[in-house]
This record gives C-alpha cells, structure tokens and sequence, in this order.
C-alpha cells in the first residue's frame, strides 16, 4: 500500500473503504493479491450489472481486439458502433415504442447530465433547473448544481446555481418525510409557478432519479413521477429522468421507471450500458429536442468507445427474454427479506428500501453504518454507505451474482451487523 500512499492523491476514497490490493476479478468476487476472496456487493458503483470479466463479454472483446477493430473513434461511423446502436434500438426502444436518438457525449453519467442541461436550456431558452432533494448526478459543475449532498458542492469552489429544489417523492414514508414529499409537493410547487408573485421563473427542465441511489436508495411512487411530469410539461419544460446507476435491468426491468406510463424527454445513461466495465454513456433524446443540436456543438474525446460499443451489444442479449430479470426479481426479493430480518430487531429505527437488486438499509447512525462496512470488508464482503452522512448501506451485486455467493454474502452482512452493534 506504501506506494499508493506515497504516489496517488489524497482524493481517493474507495481505497480507504477496502484497504488491499486487488489482483483478480470474476462475476461477483474480487481477489486481492494475498489470495483472500471477496464477495462483491458493490460491482463498481452499479457498473458491473454483468459481472467482473463476463465470459461472454470478453471473447467478443477479444475477437475484437485480434481483429484490429477501431477501439477510439470519436464520433465516425464504425461496424461497432452500428452493432450497438442496432441491437439498442431493437432491444430497448422499438418494444417500448421510442424513437428517441441515442447521443454519446463522454464516458461517465456527469457528461450526460451536462448535456442533458446544455440541451434543454438550448431547446426552451430558460435557465433554471429543477432538482431534488438528497439527488445526486454528478461532480461537474452543472451536475454538481444538481446535486444535493453538501460535501460534494462544497468542493466547487464557486456558486453552484440556477436550480430550484423540490422534495422527492418517496414510494414508501422514509427518513425526513415529514416535510412531506408526496404528490402534494407537485401541487405546492405548481401553485408557486402559478403565482405570478412568488418570485420563479418557468424551468428549463425537471431533472429526476426514479431511484436515488446515492441519496439514499430512496424510490419515487409512480403517482409522483407522474405528477412531475404533468407539471413539466403544462409549464413547457423538459422531463429528464437520470436512470444511470438504476438502469440497464439492475431493478427487474430495463429502465428503472418501466410500466408508469411515463414518457421522458431525455433519459441520462451511463455506468451498465459499457458491459464489461470500459466507460460510456448515453443520453436518450427525443427527435424534436435533438434537432436543436448543431454539429459537433458538444462533443468529447472518448463518446466513441469502440470495447463498450462491442461488450454493450453483447449486454443487449440479456434482454431478448424474460430469464435474467426473472432472476433479477426473485435475488431482489431474497435480498429485501434478509434485511428486512435484520431490520426488524431493531424495534423500528431501520428502514429497507429498495427494488430489484438495488437493495438498502437505513441505519440511521453513520458511525454504526460505517463499522458494519469496515466489519463487512473484513469478513470478505464488499458493500459502501450512502445517503446523509453514510448512514445507508446499499446493495447492488452483479445481477448474474450465483445463488451461493448472494446467498453467503447475505449471511455475511448478517454477522458482521451483530459483530458492528456488539463492538
């Protein structure tokens, strides 16, 4: 670790979480260089939703690179990137009836945010955004406006603006709802827009989590969803929904907000579309805000990524039937009943929420949540905290996780809990 310490910066934190060398890496465990084994319940902050080094994945890889094919494109016309965009289409948008476009950017969930902003200021002429509360989408500056988390703005280092907060509208009563945040947030914040003397400007955008997943795994109820929306719309702004780190069938479906009823003008992707865990996003833009772009007005080095366009595509076979978000469900219900179980001895101050295999508990102490993650790392099992000072532990493990790795990784977090609460 010396060299870490003497040579990489101050700014790393995950090191400090699980403090080993890693070597090795397959589906759901991770294997440090003294040859011990960790089952993986973080899955690189919701990247890996198909494992470390999936077999299919990387012989397309590696035919790929034996091949020559074009690895960095920027944004030209590659077979790879035909592949994807195919398979994408046919996957996703042709059953849902979308015909939204797909914009590559850069290669992390900020970059699409940012452009998601850029967008829809561009399309409606305003400037004003609207976010919620405990969100987070991104470190850059204009994501970073969007972001909730304290700790995380307090790095910008300059005024972090034109953003409106609204509570969030949770699906089940959580911690500091009793500020409210149901359908009737929408309708206070719709007579506020109504009253020509409070004081706000019409938006540009409403920009929504349908999970927020670093704020705290908290799930917004349809109904919310639903109203946001309406809203947007009456008030002729854009309804963003930012499905990053939810997507790509981490809860059961392909999109985290599947069968609301919901039609979004632009969905911001990131983090599982890549596959293998090489970087891409994706933003997903209706063909009338498209055409406000001109070309290369927002462009970036690495938005073609030749290994993710290739693994990507194999990612898209996952969803040509029902078997993997089956499987997907019934781990998800495995996971909430085991913490539900833990939950329930302690007399009410814990909270499960989650869906699918996006799974949490509220602690609601975070020196508690914090030893249960350092106890967890020693007994082989890697998890991080979330929410309001950490005081969440969230779950997201590989979706292809074996059933005895999640199964014994449930069992770990079990023990390591007592051991937490004991020490």
């Amino acid at each position: 670790m010396q060299v870490f310490e003497k040579w990489e910066s101050e700014i790393r934190g995950y090191s400090r979480i699980y403090p080993t060398v890693f070597k090795s890496a397959s589906n759901a465990r991770q294997v440090d260089e003294a040859g011990k084994s960790y089952i993986d319940f973080f899955a690189g902050a919701g990247v890996l939703n198909f494992g470390h080094n999936n077999p299919l994945m990387k012989k397309a890889l590696i035919e790929f690179i034996e091949a020559d094919g074009v690895a960095h494109s920027l944004d030209t016309s590659t077979t790879v990137k035909r592949d994807f965009l195919t398979a994408f289409a046919e996957t996703v948008l042709i059953p849902r009836g979308m015909n939204h476009k797909m914009q590559f950017m850069g290669p992390t969930g900020t970059n699409a945010v940012e452009a998601a902003l850029k967008l829809a200021r561009r399309v409606t002429g305003r400037k004003t955004v609207v976010a919620c509360t405990h969100g987070f989408h991104g470190m850059t500056l204009g994501s970073l406006a969007l972001t909730a988390n304290s700790y995380f703005r307090n790095a910008a280092g300059v005024p972090l603006e034109h953003v409106v907060r609204m509570p969030f509208g949770c699906e089940t009563p959580c911690r500091g709802c009793e500020m409210g945040c149901g359908t009737a947030s929408v309708d206070r914040l719709r007579a506020q827009y109504a009253d020509s003397s409070s004081g706000l400007e019409p938006p540009a955008a409403f920009v929504i989590e349908p999970i927020q997943a670093e704020g705290g795994v908290h799930v917004a109820s349809k109904e919310w969803l639903l109203a946001v929306q309406k809203l947007a719309h009456d008030l002729g702004a854009l309804f963003v929904l930012d499905d990053i780190q939810a997507g790509c069938g981490r809860t059961g479906s392909y999109f985290s907000f599947d069968g609301m009823g919901l039609d979004p003008d632009i969905v911001t992707l990131a983090k599982g579309i890549g596959g293998f865990g090489t970087p891409l996003a994706m933003n997903l833009v209706k063909p009338e805000h498209d055409k406000h772009w001109s070309p290369g007005e927002h462009t970036g080095t690495f938005r073609g990524q030749g290994f993710s366009f290739v693994a990507g595509k194999v990612a898209m076979s996952y969803f040509h039937d029902d078997k993997l978000m089956t499987e997907v469900k019934r781990k998800g219900e495995q996971m909430a009943a085991a913490l539900n179980a833990i939950a329930a001895t302690s007399q009410g101050a814990w909270q499960v929420r989650g869906k699918g295999m996006m799974q949490a508990i509220d602690i609601g102490d975070s020196a508690l949540s914090k030893a249960i993650v350092s106890e967890c790392f020693n007994r082989g099992l890697l998890l991080g905290g979330c929410g309001t000072g950490g005081m969440v532990i969230k779950m997201i493990p590989p979706l292809t996780i074996p059933d005895e790795d999640l199964t014994q990784g449930l069992e770990i977090f079990a023990a390591a809990v007592e051991a937490a609460k004991g020490a």
